[in-house]
């Protein structure tokens, strides 16, 4: 369906009214990001609702300052709503996600003629469980339901979290209806430790069976998803939904056009998504628990009827996999060249191309079949349950006891269920070496033609004072293939938009992480900051490299001499350590002026900078990645950005060893394919923490005189915005 005259009409219209109500000028870079937008949708289908084109995805960055999120706001909508299509819009983070629900989207409502509806959808962990809280302090020890009333008639207080008191509050504010039940609308941070303690999850969740189904904050919060125009969701939610099999929580991809903004985050997402762990002793110890939990449920069930064979069976189960567990922990505890981090108590191994010992392989097998038993035998019993539920058919357990273990043996499933995807993960291994020499270079031949590199296996060992553990990791490299199969070639369209989806000034790197389709588009939209008039970036004399033991020392003495004058200056490091030997070389000498992103919480962190400045105080603040990218100081709040090194990725990382061990088996250059266009990432990112807004002004200094010195730093360099140089000789 080219775009209707009607559609295109209604989009031109929406962008004037916004422009005029909102009293801001068109921007060259946003009007051409709608057009992309715009195209791409109408160029999906001939047939209306039909996708008749190949799978792709439009693909557009755009820097700060050119307002993407009204753009593709402007864009979509009307697209989406010709097409009889939800439009699903997708972020990395919560902020965001709340700023288009509580602000872009009425904003925009309030500015056109669009008539559109939307919703916020989150995972249900992100809900209260009211069979869980009531739980929680029934197990506190009072059970009598006729004082729960007196908790109604408080309103949220400042109890430490996990206290009786804290969780009375929380029944207290979701009865009155002050609190919505979600957890990122409590007034204060809730540990996870404590948050556990009153969610559930999908195995957990009775659903329509809990008696305080009606009263529900994820149900209540999921009521307007099927009628919506906009859903609002995250990438972990839309993971989550596509290892269901996608529309079990979200619409089915076939249906939705996807908006995926702060997109450079999804393929790292989608890894984290579909790896799996074991801690093998923590493993060990929750068996136990799980034995205690069905000696407690045994008087419940009626000797003879198959729940409590089940409970028998299960019982078996656990036992035969604890003695497996067992094994595994003794092969790899004697058996692996560990060496220990003395600061950290713990040693990583990981297992080159992803092949394991032979007799660990063993073992693994062994584990899963052991774990495929229990999980199978626990899901037996979670059905015996569910049927209890059911009044039209015959139980063998009645339904109070049913609405008590539910939660309980569901929880035990999907941790059986996640240890499955370990051992599935590691009882595959390909890299295996075959003893018959033929076999073995049938296996060389079959690796050499594998389309992606073989999933990373590691392990970890952690010591404490009192314990120790042996931990079981196992994660695809790519996400290529996952996002390909399970989105991409499914997904009605898909646009992928951020400030930083180029690596030196190249979409290869997305396109091979993320999977790409051949079909999909991709455009560069200029910024509308004039970045030569705004800013400088500088490249001082430096004596050390920071590869030199002076380096540390000689960052010490610079950082005085450039933040003089300056009254909002944020440095960056690439490590906490040396974060931390910089700040104890120059705090006590400039007392109250540092500030690091460990000392409290990060919104602490910047309302004391920002406070400092509004004071006249000059304020500098000591932060590392998560800095690099997630903070927002626009105008006096930031003038001047200090990277004191170029940010190259940890060697020791698993999954980016394992992929440059797979470049390199090809004939590739790990460092040049992988860690220079890492690091130019990650260094834009940082700089562009520096312009804002279009008023903004300052400069960037950058202590790491390889950017000039080394080959690729010429590539580093020019992929930055175009600000005016000055290097020092």
């Amino acid at each position: 369906m080219a775009l209707s005259e009607d559609v295109k009409q209604q989009i031109q219209q929406t962008y004037r009214d916004v422009l005029a109500g909102k009293e801001i000028r068109a921007r060259y870079g946003q009007r051409l990001m709608i057009a992309e937008i715009a195209r791409y949708m109408g160029d999906i289908t001939e047939n209306d609702g039909q996708r008749t084109s190949p799978a792709g995805t439009c693909v557009v960055e755009a820097g700060t300052g050119t307002g993407k999120t009204l753009a593709y706001l402007i864009a979509a909508i009307p697209v989406a709503r010709a097409l009889g299509k939800t439009l699903v819009i997708s972020t990395a983070t919560v902020a965001l996600q709340d700023q288009i629900v509580h602000k872009d989207l009425p904003d925009l409502k309030k500015h056109s003629k669009q008539d559109f509806t939307w919703t916020l959808a989150k995972g249900r962990g992100r809900y209260l469980c009211m069979s869980r809280l009531e739980a929680r302090l029934h197990d506190e020890g009072n059970g009598d339901s006729d004082t729960m009333p007196l908790f109604l008639l408080d309103g949220p207080g400042k109890e430490e979290p996990g206290t009786r008191a804290f969780f009375e509050d929380m029944l207290a504010s979701y009865g009155s209806r002050k609190w919505d039940g979600d957890r990122d609308h409590w007034p204060d941070q809730i540990p996870d430790d404590v948050w556990r303690q009153v969610t559930t999850d999908h195995r957990q969740c009775t659903n329509r069976h809990c008696s305080y189904f009606d009263s529900c904050a994820f149900f209540d919060a999921r009521k307007d998803l099927d009628d919506a125009d906009i859903v609002v969701a995250n990438h972990d939610l839309v993971l989550a939904d596509l290892a269901l099999g996608g529309g079990a929580i979200l619409p089915e991809p076939e249906n939705a056009l996807f908006i995926f903004d702060e997109a450079h985050h999804l393929p790292d997402k989608a890894l984290n998504h579909f790896a799996a762990s074991v801690p093998l002793n923590s493993t060990r110890q929750w068996l136990k628990q799980l034995s205690q939990a069905l000696g407690k449920m045994q008087p419940f069930l009626s000797p003879g009827t198959q729940a409590a064979k089940t409970i028998d069976r299960i019982s078996t189960a656990s036992r035969d996999l604890d003695v497996i567990l067992a094994k595994v922990y003794e092969e790899a505890e004697q058996n692996t060249g560990w060496e220990f981090n003395e600061e950290r108590r713990s040693a990583q191994w990981r297992y080159p191309e992803g092949a394991l010992p032979e007799s660990l392989s063993a073992l693994a097998v062994e584990a899963r079949i052991g774990t495929a038993t229990l999980t199978r035998q626990l899901g037996v019993m979670v059905e015996e349950l569910q049927t209890a539920f059911d009044e039209r058919k015959a139980s063998d357990v009645d339904r109070d006891t049913a609405e008590s273990w539910y939660p309980v043996i569901g929880s035990f499933h999907s941790r059986a269920e996640d240890q499955l995807r370990l051992w599935a993960a590691w009882s595959d291994n390909p890299g295996q070496p075959a003893e018959d020499p033929e076999k073995r270079e049938e296996e060389a031949a079959r690796q050499k033609k594998r389309a992606g590199p073989p999933a990373a296996r590691w392990a970890v060992r952690q010591r404490w004072d009192h314990a120790e553990d042996i931990t079981l990791y196992s994660s695809p490299v790519l996400a290529d293939n996952l996002l390909y199969s399970r989105l991409w070639s499914r997904a009605y369209g898909a646009v992928l938009t951020s400030a930083t989806l180029t690596a030196l000034g190249r979409f290869d790197r997305l396109k091979a992480r993320a999977g790409l389709p051949e079909s999909s588009r991709f455009v560069v939209v200029p910024s509308s900051f004039r970045y030569g008039e705004m800013a400088t970036v500088e490249v001082p004399a430096m004596t050390a490299m920071p590869t030199d033991d002076r380096f540390t020392d000689q960052v010490v003495a610079r950082l005085p001499d450039l933040w003089a004058g300056e009254n909002a200056t944020l440095v960056l490091f690439t490590s906490r350590k040396q974060m931390k030997l910089v700040r104890d070389a120059l705090a006590p000498e400039y007392p109250d002026l540092i500030t690091t992103q460990d000392d409290m919480a990060k919104g602490e962190v910047l309302r004391r900078h920002c406070s400092r400045v509004d004071e006249g105080l000059p304020s500098v603040l000591f932060g590392v990645a998560s800095f690099a990218e997630g903070i927002d100081l626009p105008g006096k709040y930031l003038s001047h950005v200090v990277i004191t090194r170029l940010p190259f990725s940890v060697p020791d990382d698993p999954i980016e060893a394992s992929l440059a061990e797979w470049v390199t088996l090809r004939g590739g250059n790990p460092f040049m394919e992988i860690t220079v266009p890492d690091a130019s990432i990650k260094l834009v990112q940082a700089v562009g923490r520096l312009l804002r807004t279009e008023s903004d002004t300052g400069r960037v200094t950058i202590l790491d005189r390889r950017i000039i010195a080394r080959r690729y730093g010429q590539l580093l360099l020019d992929a930055l915005p175009p600000f005016r140089r000055i290097i020092e000789p």
